[in-house]
């Protein structure tokens, strides 16, 4: 069997919505995977619709995420004196018949005359299917105003750039009915088909824009990889087999197969996607992660004239946190600066608890003591005093964490003090104490 050729052929909006991305990866992975070439063609002929800043906008797309086609695009409304004369060939062989649509006196369309037979294709995916002949009526392929249809162009262009796979949504498995019928009318071997599943969301309707981030450029800009992206597109509705989520580029081609695609509806989950994000850039050189975490600092006003080495620390202990380089800022702005915001669930659930401020007013002087400030010793000494006082660690450290940084999440409580250091974790303490000490007054005195 030839090398096949796959395309990839939206129809420019202006933003590149991640269902139409994934099924460019697919179509890439499948080239790459068996030798192929990828090829795209832009679907220009909506004119109103399809400017110049929309064809753009899919070709950035794709260069962003590294799916470059193989060769130069080919824009279907350069094409349109080829679709004119391919309807005016159906028409002479008796395989399409002009029709005033709807007796509207606006003009005659070219409409496609159905076999009247059943239609069937095996599909890499869904299987066979096949469509009775009495639910396939004859369709228009040139309006009245002489431009192409959707179905004509396509057939044709198909042939045109000997394409051997159509891999696309599986909302033109009807459409597929109908163009099995135009490749025989005119003369061509219709390709292999496969049409992959819907990308829903958590209630199981179409992934769109009211579901969260929806097109290509807003994820590039809220901070995700390109390779990530990548990965995360290419698991929905397809699985190497083995259990691996994380994949290289190189690893995808390898492992990638239409036979692993399913035919029900994929889930889009963001917060799997925001994991793989952050496998990816574990994967990246330290030195890069650091500047990009450290871009995204300086454009909060942080860190100005940090330490690198305070800088490299910081960044390695919160390696797990941060899934993206937007993120970096918010996850780590109590390392740089003493003015960090407080979570107001954290404050009443942990700094509001009866004897919560005694507890760290009590540890405060331990850490004062300590011989060393460094994440042994201070885990001992909060142990030590959890012990003395009946309680269990967790009592302590909820409210520690709370006190220094605002969070109830984080690093490891022990490495976040030493990482603050003695005289900041004491101040912060010192104040937190006083402030919600005053907070409790006043509010006995309203009562």
């Amino acid at each position: 069997m030839p090398p096949p050729r796959t395309r990839f052929a939206p129809s420019p909006t202006g933003r590149v919505h991640i269902g139409n991305l994934r099924v460019a990866i697919f179509n890439w992975l499948f080239a790459r995977r068996h030798g192929g070439t990828f090829l795209l063609r832009v679907e220009d002929t909506d004119r109103e619709r399809s400017t110049e800043a929309a064809c753009q906008a899919v070709l950035d797309a794709l260069a962003w995420t590294g799916l470059e086609p193989d060769e130069p695009p080919l824009y279907q409304s350069g094409r349109q004196a080829a679709h004119l004369e391919a309807a005016e060939a159906l028409l002479r062989s008796g395989h399409a018949y002009r029709e005033d649509k709807g007796g509207t006196g606006r003009g005659e369309c070219v409409v496609f005359r159905m076999p009247g037979e059943d239609i069937a294709f095996e599909d890499a995916v869904k299987g066979r299917l096949i469509k009775r002949a009495a639910d396939l009526p004859d369709f228009v392929l040139v309006r009245s105003d002489g431009h192409p249809v959707f179905h004509l162009a396509n057939v044709l262009d198909d042939i045109a750039m000997d394409v051997t796979h159509v891999i696309r949504g599986d909302d033109h498995v009807e459409n597929t009915f109908r163009h099995v019928a135009l490749y025989r009318a005119l003369g061509a071997a219709p390709p292999r088909f496969a049409h992959l599943p819907m990308i829903v969301n958590a209630q199981g309707k179409p992934y769109a824009k009211r579901d969260g981030d929806a097109y290509v450029g807003e994820f590039r800009e809220r901070g995700y990889l390109p390779e990530a992206l990548l990965n995360y597109l290419a698991l929905l509705g397809w699985s190497p087999g083995d259990g691996r989520e994380v994949l290289t580029r190189k690893e995808l081609v390898a492992a990638f197969d239409l036979a692993g695609v399913q035919p029900s509806p994929a889930r889009f989950d963001p917060v799997k996607l925001d994991w793989i994000n952050g496998e990816h850039m574990r994967r990246l050189p330290a030195e890069e992660r650091l500047a990009g975490c450290v871009a995204d600092l300086r454009a909060h006003g942080l860190a100005e004239d940090a330490d690198p080495g305070y800088l490299a620390h910081v960044f390695a202990i919160m390696e797990d946190r941060i899934k993206r380089y937007i993120d970096a800022a918010a996850q780590t702005v109590y390392f740089f600066t003493e003015d960090y915001p407080f979570e107001e669930k954290a404050v009443r659930k942990r700094l509001r608890r009866p004897g919560a401020l005694d507890h760290l007013a009590a540890l405060r002087d331990r850490f004062a003591a300590l011989p060393a400030f460094d994440a042994a010793s201070l885990e001992a000494a909060l142990q030590d005093l959890a012990d003395a006082r009946g309680e269990k660690a967790a009592a302590l450290i909820h409210p520690t964490r709370v006190a220094v940084s605002g969070s109830a999440a984080g690093p490891g409580l022990y490495v976040l003090l030493e990482t603050l250091g003695r005289e900041r974790v004491l101040d912060r303490l010192d104040r937190v104490i006083a402030r919600e000490r005053a907070a409790a007054a006043d509010a006995d005195g309203a009562s």
